[in-house]
């Protein structure tokens, strides 16, 4: 576990996107430093993310909210590009 890096809400916003990110297929996987697509993975990772939205409302302030909201628009339109491109 990282030693400096700090707990927080972000941090928390970054750690589900990142799985996401690497489920989807556009960076590699530093375990594995290959490409892996799960959309499976993908889809649950951004489902979490839509219910700690659900579960925070009105529990954040601005930035949180506005950077929360940001980072599951911007994945759940990259979900829908990746589902296209697999079809």
């Amino acid at each position: 576990m990282p030693e400096n890096l700090p707990v927080s809400f972000s941090t928390l916003v970054l750690s589900l996107a990142s799985s996401a990110v690497m489920a989807l297929g556009l960076e590699k996987n530093p375990s594995t430093d290959k490409i892996e697509i799960d959309l499976e993975l993908a889809r649950f990772n951004i489902d979490m993310l839509l219910l700690l939205k659900d579960k925070t409302k009105n529990n954040l302030d601005d930035e949180e909210k506005e950077f929360l909201e940001h980072v599951v628009n911007d994945l759940q339109l990259r979900y829908v590009h990746a589902t296209k491109e697999k079809k």
